[in-house]
C-alpha cells in the first residue's frame, strides 16, 4: 500500500510532468493558469488627445487619433500605456493656432508599438492653417486651410470661409469617422467613433466645430457649447478636438481645449486578471475583463 507520503509524491510528480506547473513556480496558481491557457487575445482602444481650437475666428481642433483592433499580448511582458493630453486652446491673440493633442500608445517588448496621433491644433483667423494630425485642425476664418488626417486614425479638417460676409467662420475639425465640412453655415466638426467597448457605448474623437460670427465659439467635438467668444472645452478622456473662437474680437475670442485620451483593453473573462496594473481599472461586464486607463500607467497580465 502507498502511504500518505508516497500519494502526496505521485500527485506532484503528475503536476511537474503536465507542463502546468514546474518546480520553480509550483504553487503560483496564476500564473500557471495563465500557463494552461496561452496568451489572451486583447482588443483595444487607443485614442489620442483632441487639438486645440485656435483663437478670433479660429478653426475647430482636429480629433486626437483613434486605432482598435485585436492584439495577442504576452503573459509575463509588462506593457506602457501613454494617455495622451489634450491640446491647449488659444488666448485671445491673431495668430495664435491650437495646440497639437499628445499621442496615445501601447509599448512592449515584442509587440509593434501601437501609436494614435494626437489631432490638429485650429487654425487661426488670417496667419495660419489648421494642424495635421490623427485628425486635422480646422482652418482660420479667413480661407486658411484645414489640416490634413492621419490615413487609418482619422479625417481632415476644413477650410475658413469669407464668401459668406458677414458671417466669416472658421473651418472644423475633422473627426475619426469623417472630415470636417464647410459646406453649410456654421461648419461642421467631424464626427467620432461609436464603440462599447468599455460596457457602455459612448463616442470617442469629434472634431471641434469652428467658430462663428461675434460672441459664439464653436462647439467641442464632445458636444460641448462655447461660452460667449470662447470655443468649448472638450471633456477628459474624450479624444475631442476644442472649439475655435468667435469671430470679431481679438480681445476676448479664444479657443478651446481638446480632450485627453483614454485606452481600453479587453479580453475574454476566462483569462485571469492581470499581475499588475498600474493607474488602470479593472471591470467585468458581458463576459469580459476590461482594463481602463485615463492616465498614463503600465500592465502586466
Amino acid at each position: 500500500m502507498f502511504r500518505t507520503s508516497n500519494w502526496f509524491k505521485f500527485i506532484l510528480c503528475v503536476i511537474l510532468s503536465s507542463g502546468i506547473a514546474t518546480a520553480g513556480n509550483f504553487g503560483s496558481m496564476p500564473f500557471a493558469f495563465w500557463k494552461g491557457l496561452g496568451n489572451p487575445p486583447v482588443t483595444y482602444l487607443v485614442v489620442a488627445g483632441g487639438g486645440g481650437g485656435g483663437a478670433d475666428a479660429g478653426g475647430g481642433g482636429g480629433a486626437g487619433g483613434l486605432l482598435t483592433s485585436t492584439v495577442t499580448l504576452n503573459v509575463g511582458t509588462t506593457y506602457t500605456i501613454t494617455v495622451g493630453s489634450g491640446g491647449s486652446g488659444t488666448p485671445p491673440a491673431s495668430g495664435a493656432t491650437g495646440g497639437n493633442g499628445g499621442n496615445s500608445v501601447i509599448s512592449g517588448t515584442g509587440l509593434t508599438t501601437i501609436t494614435a496621433i494626437g489631432g490638429g491644433g485650429g487654425g487661426d483667423y488670417s496667419s495660419s492653417n489648421g494642424q495635421n494630425g490623427g485628425s486635422g485642425g480646422g482652418g482660420g476664418g479667413s480661407n486658411m486651410l484645414g489640416g490634413n488626417g492621419t490615413t487609418g486614425q482619422g479625417n481632415n479638417g476644413s477650410p475658413g470661409v469669407t464668401s459668406a460676409a458677414p458671417n466669416y467662420y472658421a473651418g472644423a475639425g475633422g473627426g475619426a469617422t469623417s472630415a470636417g465640412s464647410s459646406a453649410s453655415f456654421p461648419s461642421v466638426g467631424g464626427s467620432g467613433y461609436t464603440t462599447s467597448i468599455s460596457g457602455t457605448s459612448k463616442t470617442y474623437a469629434g472634431g471641434g466645430q469652428g467658430g462663428y460670427v461675434i460672441t459664439i465659439g464653436g462647439t467641442a467635438g464632445d458636444g460641448t457649447a462655447g461660452s460667449g467668444n470662447t470655443g468649448g472645452t472638450a471633456g477628459n478622456n474624450t479624444g475631442a478636438g476644442g472649439g475655435g473662437g468667435g469671430w470679431g474680437n481679438f480681445n476676448t475670442a479664444s479657443g478651446g481645449a481638446g480632450g485627453s485620451g483614454i485606452v481600453i483593453l479587453s479580453y475574454p473573462s476566462t483569462f485571469p486578471a492581470a499581475s499588475s496594473v498600474t493607474n488602470g481599472t479593472l471591470t467585468t461586464v458581458g463576459g469580459y475583463k476590461i482594463y481602463t486607463f485615463l492616465t498614463s500607467g503600465s500592465i502586466t497580465f
